[in-house]
């Protein structure tokens, strides 16, 4: 099967793309919806994307602890800082006498809302089968998303396995269809991440968005 093979070494060039797409999202956006000064988050962030990526360029099985929960931690700085932006977009939207305009609010939920695709694609990547490094193993564990490839192998080389511009997919299609595609979410930390970022966007296009055009209030 598909997941039963071995991965080969992943770069981590894509996810580090990724992280710094969502970094410059961050300070584009105004500063009414960010908490602090607008540069604390992204320092913190580069301060630990600098170091990965050099030091450790690929995901392999040879990873250190130390490297792996500074991913996580990485991904999870950029996810509470899309969060709060996220939760102070709304309370502007239904604060009395808040005044932004259409186009401001209609900008700051796409940047929003592609930060929360990026943020998500990051923590499926990491979460599948232990994270790219353990799906490099021979002992990996069993995979978290079942992805097309896996029951349709006349699709696939017999060795494929996923990579992180997949997982960039399948946080697209659940963030636009708000449930999964093509691939299908199997343990229930999959499900429970599926759902979040459902709701997440959700807020995003529907609230403010139809807030932004006037439909709402």
């Amino acid at each position: 099967m598909a997941w039963g093979v071995t991965a080969a070494e992943e770069p981590r060039w894509r996810a580090s793309l990724a992280v710094l797409v969502a970094l410059l999202l961050y300070v584009t956006l105004p500063q009414r919806l960010t908490i602090g000064p607008q540069w604390l988050a992204p320092i913190f962030e580069l301060a630990l994307l600098i170091p990965l990526s050099v030091l450790a360029p690929n995901r392999t099985s040879r990873e250190r602890r130390w490297q792996r929960n500074a991913a996580i931690t990485l991904i999870a700085i950029v996810n509470a800082a899309n969060l709060v932006s996220l939760v102070l977009l709304v309370h502007f939207l239904v604060a009395p006498g808040a005044k932004a305009t259409g186009s401001e609010l209609i900008v700051s939920s796409i940047e929003i809302w592609l930060t929360n695709v990026i943020v998500f694609a990051l923590w499926y990547w990491e979460l599948d089968r232990g994270g790219p490094h353990e799906r490099t193993s021979e002992q990996h564990r069993a995979p978290d998303f079942l992805f097309p490839q896996m029951v349709t192998p006349d699709c696939a080389p017999p060795d494929w396995s996923p990579t992180f511009v997949d997982y960039l997919f399948v946080s697209f299609t659940n963030a636009t269809a708000f449930s999964p595609t093509d691939t299908m979410p199997l343990s229930p930390a999959a499900k429970a991440l599926m759902i979040v970022q459902a709701i997440a966007s959700l807020l995003t296009v529907a609230l403010v968005a139809a807030r932004a055009v006037n439909i709402l209030g």
